[in-house]
């Protein structure tokens, strides 16, 4: 039986869900279904929706908070107990090494996001079923 994984991804660029969602496709060992939300306060009324979420996938940036140091700790503040990795195209900043300290589990540049690292980020921190 394939996993499932519910991903929400977070980025107020629709572009970049239409990027994931075709780089989803490509997964085959993983059944992943993706939600998108434009905004933290979409991002935070779908987490109290009750609809599954495996893990989050935000934007370094979602305006109109400012960046994960702020966002982070929002969805946090929610009570999702899930992992939260950081997308951004300067995850090397200085201000990325305090990621753990906020909450998020990882960083990963949006340059790197390929069908295989979206596998092994979901074989990395999601469960066994």
């Amino acid at each position: 039986m394939t996993r499932k994984a519910h991903i929400l991804l977070v980025d107020d660029n629709p572009a970049e869900n239409l990027i994931l969602s075709g780089l989803i496709r490509k997964v085959d060992s993983i059944d992943i279904e993706l939600h998108y939300c434009r905004t933290m306060d979409s991002a935070i009324a779908f987490l109290l929706s009750g609809k599954p979420v495996s893990m989050v996938l935000l934007d370094n940036l979602v305006h109109p908070l400012g960046d994960f140091r702020e966002t982070v700790p929002a969805l946090r503040h929610q009570g999702f107990i899930g992992p939260i990795g950081v997308i951004s195209s300067s995850p090397g900043d200085p201000y990325f090494q305090n990621l753990e300290e906020y909450g998020a589990d990882f960083r990963i540049d949006k340059s790197e996001i390929d069908p295989t690292a979206i596998e092994f980020i979901l074989r990395e921190y999601l469960p066994e079923e």
